[in-house]
């Protein structure tokens, strides 16, 4: 009967549980057939009854996952009924109940009460709310991503339209430009033609004559300037007691020209200077005819007066002299006819005055029909269709440009659920002051009983420390270059947001001289719950 029993189940020996090991790597704590233990690193194989000994044998400490005997090592706390938990091994045994150890497993037996019942049941109440916030924050997040897709489709419509007009005013400003410059090419025919009238001619001779006169008076000047200097140096270097009567007739001759004392009278008593003062100022001033020009108005507005646009003069005189005189019945006769005939007798005089210009009876009106009138008409149509060119280029631009924040991940977020947002602003009252954040503009510190506002920055950038796309790199943003501290910094602004159902800003606090930190919350930071690390990870009861 004995043989039989041998084909009974043997009872498998399950491994003991180790202390201080996670659940992954409790295969990995197993004796081998000769009651030994291979370090996790494979370095070094050790009795199995050395594990856990409270003596680091293994230079990766491996074997001493439930104390804390050696460095660089953690303790696993299993918290069964909320989440298991690492701690640095150092604090193994320490006599103090770590939080993170709701079971109380780092102590030894009776230290620490086991609370993670407790623990589990609040952690899932508040974990049930975060879930409850983040899936209804995704819900407006979604909202404002469908609004960037939307932006998205607009703005590659204003592309499109853009380029489509751009090719069509390319073509018309070519059309005007050939119109431009045929027209410009007849009307300079004419202006020669009208150059050619005796006007013209006489106006550019007195032109010329003026610019000739003052040319020599200029030279006159500078021989009269030359020539007092000659005479003002024999005047007070030649010697009175050598009797050459020619010198001496030349310097009274100078010193009477010039209304100088004579120069041996020169530091004599001062009433003869008073009497040589009141002899010279009592000569009669030159008395000018009317209209004629003094020696000032020539030194200053004479060069102006040769500076005249004579061709646009002869173009104001052409239209003067061919306008109507005023009091001309066929064209004040608007004025007594009814409404309803007007239209009719524009159309007859506009008839009449071309059959009288037709037959030479008057003019062409300078104003209407001459070359230089379309010309002017031309290259203004012209500058208008330039005008308008550049404008729809521009929007072109700009379009693009907003795309392009879009549609990368730096400005607007991932799927540009930022630009939602673009403009917006929060606000906060705290003391005498309201505080102001314009998402992507600027920040502001306003008194709310007068004063002056103060700028916080301007937005710079996103968190530099983390990478372009993370989440974590749209919980922060730089409001840089604000309004210069009294002996201090520029102010400046750290945006700290997190996943919430409104935009809105809950803190404000000034870390820092001049060196403000905002807290808020925003649905743009709310992923579906199925994106986030939160809805995925395993959580351990």
């Amino acid at each position: 009967m004995i043989p039989w029993l041998l084909l009974l189940p043997l009872p498998v020996a399950r491994a003991v549980e180790v202390v201080g090991v996670p659940p992954s790597l409790q295969a990995s704590y197993a004796p081998s057939a000769s009651g030994s233990w291979k370090c996790l690193d494979g370095s070094k194989e050790i009795p199995w009854k050395f594990v856990n000994d409270d003596s680091c044998d293994c230079p990766d400490g491996s074997d001493e996952p439930g104390t804390g005997a050696c460095p660089n090592t953690y303790f696993y706390c299993r918290n069964e009924g909320h989440i298991g938990a690492n701690i640095p091994s150092s604090r193994v045994r320490d006599g103090l109940c770590e939080p993170e150890c709701c079971d109380g497993s780092d102590e030894r037996p009776g230290v620490c009460e086991n609370i993670c019942v407790e623990v589990g049941k609040e952690y899932r109440k508040k974990r049930a709310e975060e879930l409850k916030i983040q899936k209804t924050g995704a819900k407006i997040r979604s909202t404002y991503v469908a609004f960037a897709e939307k932006e998205k489709k607009r703005l590659e419509g204003v592309i499109q339209t853009s380029s489509q007009e751009i090719t069509v005013r390319e073509k018309e400003v070519a059309r005007l430009q050939d119109i431009a410059d045929r027209t410009e090419s007849l009307s300079a025919a004419e202006l020669e033609y009208k150059k050619e009238s005796p006007l013209y001619q006489s106006l550019i001779e007195h032109r010329d004559a003026l610019k000739s006169l003052q040319r020599e008076h200029k030279k006159h000047l500078e021989r009269e300037k030359t020539l007092s200097e000659i005479l003002d140096a024999l005047r007070t270097g030649y010697n009175p007691n050598y009797q050459d009567m020619a010198v001496l007739d030349a310097v009274r001759g100078w010193e009477y020209l010039a209304g100088l004392p004579h120069i041996n009278d020169v530091g004599k008593d001062a009433s003869a200077e008073t009497d040589d003062d009141e002899e010279t100022d009592s000569e009669p001033e030159e008395v000018i005819p009317e209209g004629e020009w003094t020696a000032v108005q020539l030194e200053k507005d004479l060069p102006k007066l040769l500076k005249t646009d004579y061709v646009s003069l002869l173009l104001e005189h052409d239209e003067h002299v061919s306008t109507p005189a005023e009091g001309s019945m066929l064209f004040e006769l608007s004025n007594y006819l009814p409404d309803a005939l007007i239209p009719q007798y524009e159309d007859f005089k506009d008839t009449l005055l071309g059959w009288m210009e037709a037959i030479g009876v008057i003019r062409p009106s300078v104003g209407m029909s001459t070359g230089r009138c379309k010309a002017t008409h031309a290259q203004q149509a012209l500058n208008d269709a330039k005008n308008s060119l550049r404008k729809v280029e521009k929007e072109k631009q700009t379009a693009e440009e907003d795309l392009q924040k879009i549609s990368d991940s730096i400005t607007f977020g991932p799927q540009g659920e930022w630009k939602k947002l673009d403009g917006t602003c929060l606000e906060k009252d705290l003391g005498d002051y309201t505080y102001e954040v314009c998402l992507f503009g600027a920040s502001k510190q306003k008194p709310k009983k007068g004063g002056t506002t103060f700028n916080l920055g301007k937005f710079s950038s996103w968190n530099p420390d983390a990478e372009p796309g993370t989440p974590e790199y749209y919980e922060k943003q730089m409001y840089t270059k604000g309004t210069k501290c009294w002996n201090g910094p520029e102010r400046s602004l750290l945006l700290v947001m997190t996943c919430g159902t409104e935009n809105v800003i809950h803190t404000v606090a000034e870390l820092e001289k001049c060196q403000y930190q905002f807290t808020g919350t925003s649905p743009a930071l709310c992923l579906p719950v199925s994106e986030t690390n939160g809805g995925a990870k395993h959580e351990e009861l």
